[in-house]
């Protein structure tokens, strides 16, 4: 099991991204601060400027999102997904490539943070 913390900037709205678009259950929500939602044997926490985790660092620098750092989902059809996923007015990043393992393209959560989707080349 893996867990994965993302900054978000609305954790409601965050929720709802990845319950509507990508299957998620929510497990725990602690508004506006924190949720926890899962998907298999990932476990995301979804961390709000409320949060402890966006407190500024000692330097000062403030953590924030959108980085490109991110987790995989394995999907089955690739472009099905994507067909899907524009039809709900979610955003890419880039457009599907393909490589010697497979095809992939990274979706953005609201706040930017990517999600890879990736097809295994069979």
């Amino acid at each position: 099991m893996a867990t994965v913390r993302y900054l978000v900037r609305d954790v409601a709205r965050s929720v709802a991204f990845y319950r509507d678009h990508l299957g998620f259950e929510v497990e725990q929500e602690m508004l506006p601060a924190f949720a926890r939602v899962r998907s298999g044997d990932l476990t995301l926490w979804l961390a709000g400027p409320a949060s402890s985790a966006a407190r500024p660092m000692p330097d000062g620098s403030a953590p924030e999102p959108g980085g490109w750092n991110r987790f995989v989902i394995e999907v089955d059809d690739l472009a099905a997904t994507v067909e899907r996923l524009r039809a709900g007015a979610v955003s890419f990043r880039n457009a599907i490539v393909s490589g010697p393992g497979g095809k992939q393209i990274l979706v953005q959560d609201p706040d930017g943070n990517p999600i890879e989707l990736f097809e295994a080349r069979r």
